[in-house]
């Protein structure tokens, strides 16, 4: 299926001088991810394991236009940390009209959660992307990079470097949104 790219959405957002917001989450082993590589024929790289399955959960949106990213670090994910997040995404784009594309994950439909959005509807309108359609989230793409990027055949003695590994990718593509736009050229 082709990334989401709706004609209502673009002509909308531009009409109402509004951002268009794909927001998603995603854990990030510590364990190491293994990921294509070369070596030298007959050099099989070795890269240690931890042998725990600690993760680092990360909430994250993008506008597609100019490529802002947000993030919030959690300890899961419910609907209080998805609320925290929004939180931090109203902060950020209060009050301009704003149009949020999300998942269906299960807390993002708690009752609190959409009294929140009921709340904010002034400014804010919020759209579900089709149950399990990952290719359509714009923020699915960033989670790609930040692998590529930050993780993959990698070993991560402690959560602390994971996360300082994750926090350097994430800060390189809030200064140099330029990197990630071809990411999202699909989606505009």
């Amino acid at each position: 299926m082709a990334p989401l790219h709706v004609p209502q959405f673009e002509k909308k957002t531009a009409s109402e001088g509004a951002a268009l917001i794909f927001e998603d989450e995603a854990s990030f082993r510590q364990d190491s991810t293994l990921y294509q590589t070369w070596a030298p024929i007959g050099s099989q790289p070795q890269i240690p394991v931890t042998g725990q399955r600690k993760s680092v959960k990360i909430s994250g949106a993008v506008e597609i236009y100019t490529a802002p990213f947000t993030y919030h670090r959690a300890n899961v994910f419910n609907a209080e940390t998805y609320l925290a997040f929004l939180e931090q995404l109203a902060r950020r784009y209060y009050p301009k009209r704003t149009h949020l594309i999300q998942d269906n994950a299960s807390y993002h439909k708690e009752a609190t959660v959409w009294g929140w959005f009921k709340h904010n509807r002034r400014w804010l309108e919020v759209h579900p992307l089709p149950a399990y359609s990952p290719e359509l989230n714009a923020t699915e793409r960033l989670w790609h990079h930040t692998r590529v990027a930050g993780t993959h055949n990698r070993y991560f003695v402690s959560e602390e470097e994971l996360v300082g590994t994750l926090h350097r990718v994430f800060r390189s593509i809030q200064h140099n949104p330029i990197q990630i736009r071809g990411y999202l050229h699909p989606f505009c």
